[in-house]
């Protein structure tokens, strides 16, 4: 697998930069709309790999480090693509773990699932999941949250 320049990863980081930005923006449009209240709920976090690659473009080139979900509305699901490369020596599962919750609790409140159905991945293939971020409409008293999602690729 090639390593990526210094300039590439500056590239790879505004890129995502400029695309939270935007959806922020988004939001932000619809929720200062009349007869509206908001809440902030932003997160950002880390993902960590294991025996996989995770990235943000389906070229497999820009390496995924974390997500920044934006501004979310009690109640909301909002959604994200990565695409996962099996980087390990020989064909595997992937599971899907949250930890680190910050505040904590949470979890309690907000809850991260994707879309994967548990086929194996061969050795260097790869397949696009949806990651969906969901708020329950009773969260109270978090205003900011971060977290990590880690992605494990066991053997089979």
């Amino acid at each position: 697998m090639r390593s990526m320049s210094k300039r590439d990863l500056a590239i790879a980081g505004a890129t995502l930069t400029l695309i939270a930005y935007t959806i922020v923006l988004s939001l932000a449009g619809q929720a200062l709309s009349a007869n509206q209240t908001s809440r902030t709920v932003s997160n950002a976090g880390k993902i960590k790999t294991v025996g996989v690659g995770i990235y943000s473009d389906s070229s497999y080139n820009n390496i995924l480090s974390s997500i920044n979900w934006g501004t979310l509305e009690p109640g909301s699901d909002k959604t994200t693509t990565g695409y996962i490369r099996n980087s390990g020596n020989a064909p595997s599962i992937l599971t899907l773990q949250t930890s680190n919750w910050n505040p904590p609790g949470a979890e309690t409140y907000i809850s991260l699932t994707w879309d994967y159905d548990g086929q194996v991945l061969n050795i260097n293939e790869g397949i696009a999941v949806t990651f969906t971020l969901s708020i329950s409409p009773t969260i109270e008293e978090i205003t900011s949250f971060n977290f990590d999602i880690t992605i494990i690729g066991s053997s089979t």
